[in-house]
């Protein structure tokens, strides 16, 4: 495909953002070309049915000529790279999260319990690790294993969490992220691979609305109608952090309220707790935005 576009002359390109794009985004690009990538479910609408490749190409033509399509800004080998740590910081932080249950449910099954948390875990492995009495010589052939492969990656999650933090030291925009309260160096890297500066947002809650965290709306015979649930729609694993982070924050202000916003305050106040969540992740995104488009510090509230 490379060497068929080089010998063309410059011109529009519209692709579905599937696997791979980003990549012949850029190599069409340094050839000269225009390339503008869409969102596959945007691009459905124009494909009739029976798809097929040539119906595929009729409607990525129809779509990209469309004056009102979004399309999906092309991302810096730098951010796929970012993306790819997330990603298998993610897997290996599940696997050691299912390494840990199957320890835990192995015990139970003969009657043996855990405290809960990391604390717990850790007092778990030291009992497979120095053969405990009450573990039957049985079972531990099972469990050594296991506890072999959660240290294991233990230790790799603690390498890729400080090539992270290294990689927020460097980047000005991460490290002026990380100063808002429930975000960490890991939310500021996802966020800064995800959208890069953000300008690809018109506003605030459009990046919001993006990561699935403003109500749905339905509209219908001019009525206007929002339901009561988050739409969950874009980035999943940004959402999950974001939501992560303000239920951590919370749980700091629900100790000492002095630390929170009166906003937060009092919306825990009068609110259900994981509605105050997704409420602060929701305003997280915003300050996040608002931050990454101005260049500016963060602010902390003030009452008024």
């Amino acid at each position: 495909m490379e060497k068929f576009f080089a010998t063309q002359q410059p011109a529009l390109i519209g692709m579905e953002a599937c696997g791979s794009a980003h990549h012949w985004a850029r190599t069409l690009s340094a050839l000269g070309h225009e390339v503008k990538l869409m969102p596959p479910a945007y691009v459905k609408p124009y494909v009739p049915r029976n798809k097929n490749d040539i119906r595929d190409a009729h409607g990525c033509c129809e779509a990209v000529s469309r004056p009102d399509m979004r399309f999906v800004p092309i991302k810096t080998l730098e951010q796929q790279w970012a993306r790819a740590l997330h990603r298998t910081r993610d897997l290996l932080v599940r696997q050691r999260t299912q390494l840990a249950n199957a320890m835990r449910g192995q015990l139970y099954e003969m009657g043996l319990t855990s405290a809960k948390g990391a604390a717990g875990i850790e007092t778990l492995l030291q009992r497979i690790e120095t053969a405990d009495e009450a573990i039957p010589a049985a079972l531990l052939i099972c469990l050594v294993p296991l506890a072999g492969q959660w240290r294991t990656l233990d230790g790799e999650i603690a390498k890729l969490d400080k090539q992270i933090l290294a990689q927020v030291r460097q980047q000005k925009a991460a490290l002026r992220l990380t100063t808002i309260p429930s975000v960490g160096p890991i939310i500021a890297h996802a966020t800064i691979a995800a959208i890069g500066d953000g300008r690809q947002f018109a506003c605030a809650r459009d990046f919001a609305a993006w990561l699935g965290l403003t109500r749905k709306s339905h509209d219908s015979g001019g009525k206007h109608k929002l339901t009561g649930h988050i739409s969950r729609a874009g980035d999943r694993d940004l959402r999950r952090l974001l939501i992560l982070g303000a239920s951590s924050w919370l749980r700091q202000v629900k100790a000492k309220p002095d630390r929170g916003s009166p906003w937060i305050r009092g919306l825990l106040a009068r609110r259900p707790v994981k509605v105050a969540v997704v409420a602060q992740a929701a305003k997280t995104a915003r300050i996040i935005w608002a931050m990454l488009n101005s260049g500016q510090q963060y602010r902390a509230p003030v009452a008024a």
